[in-house]
């Protein structure tokens, strides 16, 4: 089975006419609509993902499910969201052990939604990749490139109509064509000035998004259990101190050689090995932490802790 997983920003062409153009096999198609911004923002987005969703099943003959994404600018979020989605297409069609039949190949289309989710899906499809080398060669990720562009096409159709505006102003007396011709030179102005956006929106304090890049490795099960650890209790003042945690958790002794297992694996777990685990100097002791990947990879594991 092949399956895309296709965010849908507002573009109809990049999502679909490779599709067609290249006559690739779509069997089951996934739609992400954004849930954030503007309410015509929303509803342009909406109309898109209606019109993809159709046009999917009367030209492709696919299966379609539409999803939303409730905030296109939470990073984070939308890693897992696109980790757990690309694990279970992954999976579709294979028993509860993941032996029996072949499951999907999958397809992430990143040409279109906030940069935010495109890296994230992008990332989490390259983690998996890592992660599952028995499936590598059936994750794709994929980008389109337009033909062309239209904001400087209506941004020449906006001068003409300027024009229009001015010549028709010297014979029409009515203050709708003075409004209209004001608002299109502001407009015009500010796209001259500053392109096809206009300021830096803040999220959760910042301006800055920060997207880290993900190289998932196998995880040892003892590694495992340090990351859900560090997961469930946010930081630990020293490795001793996380150790200890550990040893009552798994109800084991707390000695010399435990403590000593639990130093080795958070090595390298650290900056120097994986980078799932980030340590700070205090005095003699090294606070320890999740580091960011490592708060992600927690996250998009955590039906596994559960069990």
């Amino acid at each position: 089975m092949q399956t895309h997983i296709v965010p849908v920003g507002f573009d109809y062409d990049r999502l679909i006419a490779p599709l067609v153009r290249e006559r690739l096999d779509v069997d089951r198609v996934v739609l992400l609509e954004g849930a954030v911004g503007s309410e015509a923002n929303v509803e342009y987005s909406r109309n898109l993902a209606e019109k993809l969703e159709k046009d999917f099943t009367n030209l492709l003959g696919a299966g379609t499910e539409r999803i939303v994404v409730e905030d296109v600018y939470d990073y984070d979020e939308a890693f897992e969201q696109a980790y757990s989605l690309i694990m279970a297409e992954l999976d579709r069609g294979r028993d509860s052990d993941g032996e029996d039949g072949e499951g999907s190949e999958v397809w992430v289309n990143i040409s279109a939604m906030p940069r935010t989710v495109s890296f994230a899906f992008a990332t989490a499809a390259h983690s998996i990749m890592v992660e599952r080398q028995e499936d590598r060669d059936r994750i794709h990720t994929y980008y389109t490139v337009p033909e062309k562009y239209l904001e400087t096409e209506l941004a020449e159709e906006l001068r003409r109509q300027i024009d229009l505006l001015s010549d028709l102003r010297e014979d029409v007396d009515d203050d709708r064509v003075t409004d209209r011709l004001e608002s299109a030179r502001n407009l015009l102005d500010e796209f001259d000035e500053r392109g096809t956006t206009i300021g830096a929106k803040e999220i959760d304090g910042s301006h800055v998004v920060e997207l880290p890049v993900a190289s998932f490795s196998n995880v040892k099960p003892f590694e495992e259990i340090i990351l859900f650890t560090l997961g469930e209790h946010g930081e630990f003042e020293s490795v001793s101190e996380l150790a200890q945690e550990l040893s009552r958790e798994l109800g084991e002794e707390y000695t010399d050689s435990f403590r000593s297992k639990v130093i080795y694996n958070v090595d390298r777990l650290g900056p120097g090995g994986k980078g799932y685990i980030e340590q700070e100097e205090h005095g003699k002791s090294y606070r320890t932490r999740l580091s960011r990947i490592g708060e992600l990879w927690v996250r998009a594991h955590a039906d596994r802790d559960e069990e």
